[in-house]
């Protein structure tokens, strides 16, 4: 049976933002409209999907990486800061939208608190990323005939 390592990561996080936005316990906070994703960031997303595709990137790093802490996955989403002449720095990314992603997780039962490690998936979202890889593997194998040798 395909799994999450078996489907290139785009397609897999692109088609996962697209099942979570269906479901009521992921929604988009009121304030993430106005907020940069980190400060090495100049504007705030522009995609109106952002919500959704970092959610499922998160869960995707949790079920490569898990169990992983927000500051691990901060980390993860950070950058370079420019600071104009000075040399660049690297930034972590924004810990609220952490957070709130994976209270929302939490909420929708992919993920539980491990201790002081972190989060890590449940059977619930190991199944459901499962799934979700192997109807993507049966999709993909038409176009993408790399995928075969899985």
């Amino acid at each position: 049976m395909p799994t999450v390592y078996d489907i290139p990561a785009n397609v897999l996080i692109r088609r996962l933002a697209q099942d979570l936005k269906s479901r009521e316990e992921i929604k988009v906070p009121d304030w993430m409209p106005f907020v940069k994703t980190g400060a090495h960031k100049e504007r705030a997303p522009e995609d109106a999907d952002f919500w959704y595709v970092r959610c499922a990137s998160i869960l995707r790093k949790i079920y490569l990486n898990g169990p992983i802490g927000t500051e691990k996955l901060r980390i993860a989403y950070g950058g370079r800061k420019r600071r104009g002449v000075k040399p660049n720095r690297f930034q972590k990314g924004g810990g609220a939208i952490v957070r709130t992603a994976l209270q929302q997780l939490e909420r929708a039962g992919f993920v539980k608190k491990q201790g002081t490690k972190g989060r890590e998936m449940t059977d619930i979202g190991r199944s459901y990323m499962d799934k979700l890889s192997s109807a993507l593997k049966k999709e993909l194998s038409q176009a993408i005939p790399e995928l075969e040798k899985y």
